[in-house]
C-alpha cells in the first residue's frame, strides 16, 4: 500500500505520519462529548430547580462531579485538536503557525484546568448542610 493513497494517509502513513491517530482520537472525543452532553442534559432536566443552591448541591456529588470533569476534559481536548488541524492547514508561515499552536495549547490547557479546578473545589469543599 503506497504512502500517497487516501487510505495510507488515514492510517498515518502519509507525509505527516500521524494523521490516523489524530483522526481517530478526534472522533473518540466527539463521541464522548455527545454522550456526556446527553448525560448533562438529562441530569439537569431531573433537577427540581435551577437556583444556585440546587446546582451547587448537585455538583457536590461525586457521581456528578466526575462526569462533569470528564466532560470538560473531553470538550477542551476536542476543541484543541480541531483548531490544531485548522491552524496546520491554513497558517502557512512557520513562525506564525508555531506561535498559534503554542497560544492554542496554553489557552485550552489553562481554561480546562480552571474549569476542572472549579468543579473539584465545589465537589471537595461542599457547603455546610
Amino acid at each position: 500500500m503506497g504512502t500517497g493513497t487516501g487510505l495510507g494517509r488515514v492510517r498515518g502513513l502519509g507525509s505527516a505520519r500521524h494523521g490516523g491517530g489524530h483522526w481517530v482520537l478526534h472522533r473518540m472525543t466527539a463521541v464522548s462529548n455527545l454522550l456526556l452532553m446527553l448525560w448533562l442534559l438529562f441530569s439537569l432536566l431531573r433537577l427540581p430547580a435551577y437556583d444556585y443552591q440546587t446546582i451547587r448541591l448537585w455538583l457536590e456529588q461525586p457521581i456528578v462531579a466526575v462526569p462533569m470533569i470528564l466532560l470538560v476534559v473531553s470538550v477542551f481536548w476536542h476543541f484543541r485538536m480541531g483548531l490544531q488541524v485548522l491552524i496546520e492547514d491554513y497558517v502557512h508561515e512557520e513562525g506564525l503557525k508555531f506561535a498559534s499552536l503554542v497560544a492554542l495549547t496554553f489557552y485550552t490547557f489553562g481554561s480546562g484546568a480552571l474549569a476542572v479546578f472549579a468543579i473539584a473545589k465545589i465537589a471537595l469543599t461542599g457547603t455546610a448542610h
